[in-house]
C-alpha cells in the first residue's frame, strides 16, 4: 500500500513539474524576445524558435540552481506525505502562472514555485519545515537586489553605448544594434534556460529521493533533458499576452535599447545560475527594461504598467503559497 501511494505521488509529481515546466515556458517567452520582436530585430516565428533552442541549452548548462531548489529552502517529508507537498506547491505555482498570463501581467514562475513550496510546507509541517538561512541567502536577498542590478547596470550600459555612438547616424545604428541583438536574445534565452529550467529539476529530484528512488540528491539526466524539453516546447507555444507587456507597453524600445536591456539582464541572471541563485527572469528582464528606458527620460517609461508589474512581484510569493496550501487540503486526500 505504501508503495502504491509512494508510485502515485511519484507520477502526479513528475506530471504537475512538466505542466509548470511548460507553462514556465509560454509564460516566460516574453523575457527573451519581447524586445527583439517589438524592434522587428527578429520575425516573431524565428524569435520563438530561436528561444526554444537556446532554452534547451541553457538548461543543460548546469545543476547549482536546482540543489538551492531541492535542498535549500525547504525540509519535506518522506513517503507520500512528500509527494503531496511538493505536489501542493506546483499546483499553487500554475494556477498563479495562468492567472497571470490570463491577465498579461509578467510575474515571477520562479517565485511562484518557491511561494508554492513555502506554503505548502507550513500547512503540511508548519514554520520548522522552512530552511530560513536559504531563503534569505538565495530567495529573498537576489529578489530584493537583482531587480535594482538590472535596473542600474542598464541604464548605464545604455548611457554609455549613447555616448560612444553620439556622432553616428540614427539609422545605421538601428540597422547594426537590430543584427547585435539577435545575439543578445539568444544570450538572453539560454540564460533563462539555464536557471528556470533547474527550479523543476530541483523538484522532480526531491520527489525521487523522498520516493526512495535516488539515494541523495543528484540530477539524473533524464530529469535533465526532461526539464529541458518541456520549458522548450513551452517556449516554442509562446506567450503573446506578456510579450506585449514586456515589449511594446512599458517603453518604446529601438534596437539599441533591446540590446543592452537583453545584454544586461542576461549576464545577471547567468551569474545567478552558477551561484545557485533562484531569480526571476521576468524581474530581471522587466527592470532592464525600464533602465534602458528611463535613459532616455524618465517619463519615457509607461510607470502606470510598470507599477503592475511591480505589485505582481510583490504578491506572487505570498499569492501561490495560498494556492499550494489550499491546494495541499485537497490533494492530501487525493494522492
Amino acid at each position: 500500500m505504501l508503495l502504491s501511494g509512494l508510485t502515485i505521488g511519484l507520477l502526479v509529481v513528475l506530471l504537475f513539474s512538466v505542466i509548470f515546466d511548460y507553462i514556465n515556458g509560454f509564460h516566460d517567452t516574453a523575457n527573451a524576445i519581447a524586445t527583439s520582436v517589438s524592434t522587428h530585430a527578429l520575425r516573431p516565428e524565428y524569435a520563438i524558435l530561436m528561444s526554444a533552442v537556446a532554452n534547451f541549452v541553457g538548461a543543460l548548462s548546469g545543476t547549482a540552481v536546482a540543489a538551492t531548489i531541492g535542498q535549500g529552502i525547504v525540509t519535506n517529508p518522506e513517503g507520500p506525505a512528500g509527494q503531496v507537498v511538493i505536489a501542493a506547491a506546483l499546483v499553487g505555482a500554475i494556477f498563479w502562472n495562468l492567472i497571470t498570463w490570463r491577465l498579461g501581467i509578467p510575474s515571477s514562475s520562479s517565485h511562484a514555485l518557491i511561494g508554492g513550496l513555502i506554503g505548502a510546507t507550513i500547512i503540511a509541517v508548519g514554520t520548522g519545515g522552512l530552511l530560513v538561512d536559504g531563503i534569505v541567502g538565495k530567495v529573498l536577498v537576489p529578489l530584493i537586489s537583482s531587480p535594482f542590478l538590472g535596473f542600474l547596470l542598464a541604464f548605464g550600459l545604455m548611457v554609455l553605448l549613447l555616448n560612444i555612438f553620439r556622432r553616428a547616424n540614427p539609422a545605421t545604428i538601428n540597422e547594426r544594434f537590430r543584427r547585435l541583438q539577435v545575439l543578445s536574445a539568444g544570450y538572453m534565452a539560454f540564460s533563462h534556460g539555464s536557471n528556470d529550467a533547474q527550479k523543476t529539476m530541483g523538484v522532480m529530484t526531491v520527489a525521487l529521493v523522498t520516493a526512495g528512488i535516488l539515494p541523495s540528491f543528484s540530477v539524473p539526466l533524464w530529469i535533465i533533458l526532461l526539464a529541458a524539453s518541456a520549458i522548450s516546447l513551452g517556449t516554442a507555444a509562446g506567450g503573446w499576452r506578456i510579450i506585449s507587456t514586456m515589449g511594446q507597453r512599458v517603453v518604446k524600445l529601438d534596437p539599441i535599447h533591446g540590446f543592452a536591456a537583453e545584454t544586461t539582464a542576461a549576464t545577471i541572471i547567468f551569474g545567478a545560475s552558477h551561484f545557485g541563485m533562484p531569480v526571476s527572469t521576468t524581474h530581471v528582464m522587466s527592470s532592464s527594461i525600464m533602465g534602458v528606458g528611463s535613459s532616455i527620460r524618465f517619463s519615457a517609461v509607461r510607470w502606470g504598467v510598470a507599477g503592475n508589474i511591480v505589485i505582481a512581484w510583490i504578491l506572487t510569493i505570498p499569492a501561490s503559497a495560498l494556492m499550494a496550501a489550499g491546494a495541499w487540503l485537497v490533494l492530501r486526500n487525493l494522492i
